[in-house]
């Protein structure tokens, strides 16, 4: 299957964090035998912040982003694709994307919506009855998601998509494996995420109150955005963590947090990638709260669960070695078995055969 794929970035992680995402869903449909182009615009500095080359499981295109009719073009480039995604949060020319893919459809072109933020995108569609891809989305012959569960599937089935189905993150293990640790990355408490406005308040909670309550014990902030912020004593900022060194990052503290956007929390059954990257790398996770979590890792055998920055500081205080070994071994050993995007990748690949199998009934008929 040929398939064109616009989104934000696939070759920089910077300001980009479904970059993770797209690369372990790529590289497996890839290994699956399915050839994948990836139309991205030169937006935001990406393209001088670049963390990998243009990989041999995908061919990238970049377009100018300061122009529209170098967008319009790149979609052009994509006629005759087995299926053309529009992934949420380009950044640039969403609306006219999101119109233009829809020019593609044909019998043997299916054209998806992949909200890789359904949260954000629901709230923002439901606060204005004017947004554009509201008209949109029962145009769509499928919405794939990033996560949300039930709840967002609903809420897209209520919005007249077609379909909705999520396909949640996942490790890829290629990249993201055990390494070992090293000592810039020694703390008892690691933190990564970019400062973002439905974020800052719950890591104000859960990392930053937590760090208050653990004197004496070193703590560090990794993600763009965080320089001007005050900080508790013990917590150090460590600026945009390049992928490179996630394995590293996660590896060697004692602990590393993970806390979900206000949205995604909400919402529920939205794991983030530092999810998955943490287990894959044998990390002993702690998690805020969620609903959901259950269906990806078992609380107290292969994560840690806490209510808010109190529990957070009482999780950290009561770990020694063994116990945080045993707790990322056994993350580990889930993911591997049942959250790969080898996995994800057999998923969509199933629905898309299904799908297509649907089709060709009712041309039949």
């Amino acid at each position: 299957m040929d398939i064109a794929f616009f989104g934000s970035s696939l070759v920089s992680a910077y300001w980009n964090g479904a970059a993770t995402y797209y690369r372990g869903m790529i590289r497996a449909l890839h290994e699956r035998g399915h050839r994948v182009t990836f139309y991205e615009p030169d937006a935001f500095e990406r393209q001088q912040h670049r963390d990998m080359d243009d990989p041999p499981w995908a061919r990238v295109v970049v377009y100018p982003g300061d122009s529209e009719a170098a967008a319009l073009r790149a979609v052009e480039q994509a006629r005759g694709a087995d299926l053309v995604v529009k992934a949420s949060g380009v950044g640039v020319f969403d609306e006219l994307l999101e119109q233009a893919v829809l020019g593609l459809q044909s019998p043997g072109c299916l054209v998806a919506f992949w909200d890789v933020d359904a949260p954000a995108t629901l709230d923002r569609m439901e606060g204005d009855e004017r947004d554009p891809l509201r008209a949109l989305v029962p145009r769509y012959d499928l919405v794939l998601t990033y996560g949300g569960g039930e709840p967002v599937r609903n809420a897209y089935l209520q919005l007249g998509a077609r379909e909705c189905v999520p396909i949640y993150n996942a490790l890829d293990p290629s990249t993201h494996h055990p390494v070992a640790p090293q000592p810039r990355f020694e703390c008892d408490l690691a933190f990564l995420g970019n400062r973002l406005p439905d974020r800052e308040a719950r890591v104000e909670e859960f990392f930053l109150r937590a760090a208050t309550l653990l004197p004496g014990r070193r703590l560090l902030l990794g993600g763009s955005g965080w320089g001007d912020k005050p900080l508790p004593a013990g917590v150090e900022c460590l600026g945009h963590v390049y992928t490179a060194d996630h394995n590293a990052f996660n590896c060697t503290p004692k602990a590393v947090l993970n806390i979900s956007r206000e949205s995604m929390a909400r919402y529920g059954f939205s794991p983030a990638t530092r999810v998955f990257e943490a287990a894959g790398a044998a990390a002993c996770l702690i998690t805020d709260a969620w609903v959901g979590l259950e269906q990806f890792l078992e609380p107290g055998t292969e994560v840690l669960v806490a209510q808010d920055g109190a529990e957070v500081a009482r999780h950290v205080e009561g770990l020694d070695v063994g116990r945080a070994r045993a707790i990322g071994q056994a993350a580990l050993r889930r993911v591997l078995a049942e959250h790969t995007y080898g996995h994800r990748a057999a998923q969509l690949e199933a629905l898309l055969e299904g799908r297509t199998a649907a089709q060709v009934a009712e041309v039949d008929e």
